[in-house]
């Protein structure tokens, strides 16, 4: 496993920044990847959401990967944006960073291609609406 050590480049504003708390560490002292993943599919949702301008659903995710450990008393960003757009889906494209070093670093954590469905009144896709 590689880390991607940045410093702070600049970047859009995150869609989600969080801090992970000591019950989100996992027996090896980092944070569980479940946690992370839900904190994409949250900011994922949140994108998805705007483009969809309704509800959507997470229906697959997709190249995800993790390449660096989440620590306890990391910040962590997370930044998304589409990246495919169908007629009822959309792919979001999603980093997370996490900044330590009391500010000092950025290492990017994980990434992945998330895909959103929108949904009409009845919990089925609908088509999304023009650009």
């Amino acid at each position: 496993m590689t880390d991607a050590v940045h410093n702070l480049p600049s970047r859009p504003d995150p869609i989600l920044r969080v801090v992970p708390r000591p019950a989100d560490i996992n027996a090896n002292g980092h944070i569980f990847g479940g946690w992370v993943l839900s904190q994409m599919d949250i900011a994922g949702g949140i994108v998805a959401g705007r483009i969809a301008q309704g509800p959507t659903a997470t229906v697959a995710i997709e190249a995800m990967e993790f390449i660096a450990p989440i620590l306890l008393g990391d910040i962590i960003s997370v930044y998304a944006h589409l990246e495919k757009r169908g007629r009822t889906s959309m792919g979001i494209r999603i980093e997370v960073i996490a900044t330590r070093d009391r500010g000092e670093t950025e290492v990017t954590v994980t990434q992945g291609l998330f895909t959103f469905v929108a949904l009409d009144e009845n919990h089925r896709p609908r088509p999304l609406p023009a650009d």
